[in-house]
């Protein structure tokens, strides 16, 4: 079983008050400043996260200025009875935003996490693959790795792959292991999470056929974050679990951002890996 989620991480509406200013809850991990000034789109109405000027924030105020409760959104209208007719408690909000390349091969768009996952996916599904494959969409995987959980009920497959954006710190002044995975060093092949502990033939096997193919790999340094796998390996039956995923840097913001490089180094690891998992024995990874 091949997995990648569908959901992205975004906001519910709460409140609405007088003056027609949305109150607002994140849905999924979202660093509040990452979210000051961005557009986002409610009902198909488009709204700006707002909070109040610095410039008249007493001293109190400003340890406390980037915490999402403080923030609202305005859609521009004059009052509640105004937003009302666009919007309701409960409704859904979202950032929006361009795709865009830029420099030496990067990509900049949003939820990377995991729309990265899903192309590849869609990709697989339109080829020519050696043998059966379910190939499973889940929701929810950022408010809990809910849908993971659903499938792997109903597929109970005896291995599932991951397809997976995860957490690069490759940035100014940040050295070692501490970058976690880089931009532009292929994909990412996990031993353990936040969440999972990966099969550890199954890592082995991932590692060694990159690396006889000579596709560009690295482990990730850090046990930060998680994915769907760690609902599969534990639901059902249970079963053994591995992700391949790309490293994205400012993951979970407006502006995710990934390397054309990486996402051909995948689909090129994918493409040799897929059949081997099928004939996969895990007292016999020396075969590959």
């Amino acid at each position: 079983m091949l997995c990648a989620q569908t959901d992205e991480v975004g906001l519910v509406i709460m409140d609405i008050d007088s003056n027609g200013f949305l109150s607002f809850a994140p849905v999924g991990g979202i660093d509040a400043r990452s979210a000051v000034g961005r557009v986002v789109s409610v009902n198909g109405v488009k709204g700006v996260i707002g909070l109040k000027p610095v410039h008249l924030l007493g001293d109190d105020e400003k340890i406390k200025l980037h915490r999402l409760r403080n923030f609202f959104i305005d859609i521009g209208t004059t009052d509640k009875d105004d937003a009302l007719k666009y919007v309701l408690p409960g409704d859904y909000a979202y950032f929006t935003g361009d795709y865009r390349e830029f420099g030496d091969g990067f990509i900049k768009a949003i939820a990377l996490d995991d729309r990265i996952g899903c192309m590849l996916m869609i990709n697989l599904i339109k080829s020519e693959l050696e043998y059966d494959t379910y190939f499973c969409f889940n929701v929810q995987e950022e408010v809990g790795l809910r849908g993971s959980a659903c499938t792997s009920f109903d597929v109970q497959c005896d291995i599932a792959l991951v397809l997976e954006a995860t957490t690069a710190n490759d940035l100014c002044n940040v050295k070692g292991g501490e970058r976690v995975c880089v931009l532009g060093d292929g994909p990412v092949i996990s031993f353990m999470d936040g969440r999972t502990v990966y099969d550890k033939g199954l890592y082995s096997l991932v590692r060694s056929v990159a690396d006889k193919n000579n596709i560009k790999s690295q482990t990730k340094t850090a046990t930060a974050g998680g994915n769907g796998a760690g609902a599969v390996q534990t639901s059902g039956k249970g079963c053994k679990v591995i992700a391949v995923s790309l490293p994205c840097r400012y993951i979970h913001s407006p502006s995710s951002v990934v390397k054309k490089s990486d996402i051909a180094q995948t689909e090129k690891l994918l493409a040799v890996l897929l059949p081997k998992l099928a004939d996969y024995d895990k007292d016999d990874t020396k075969n590959y």
